[in-house]
């Protein structure tokens, strides 16, 4: 199963989410499984990104549109994608830098 994360930095509405959107329905993530956050990616409390980690089963594969949308920094980023490898989780950045 894909499982698509997207987060945006403000909750203010003056940022959407409609672009990591569009591009996760593209890569065949089903709109079920989309968990979307608003927050800074520097928050710990995040949590959809606890929810759709916690949601994640043996051969799913985990897709963000970019590397920054899933990660607070560069530890933190690694930290999680070594412990989707060893749950036998795929992960997959569909776009860009950064």
């Amino acid at each position: 199963m894909l499982v698509g994360y997207m987060r945006v930095s403000k909750a203010d509405g003056s940022q959407s989410t409609g672009l990591q959107r569009d591009a996760l329905l593209a890569a065949g993530v089903a709109a079920g499984d989309l968990y979307e956050d608003q927050a800074s990616g520097k928050k710990d409390d995040r949590p959809n990104l606890a929810a759709c980690l916690k949601a994640l089963r043996h051969g799913d594969t985990l897709l963000v549109w970019k590397l920054d949308r899933l990660g607070r920094d560069l530890r933190h980023l690694v930290n999680t994608v070594h412990d989707l490898t060893d749950r036998g989780i795929g992960f997959k950045v569909l776009t860009g830098e950064g």
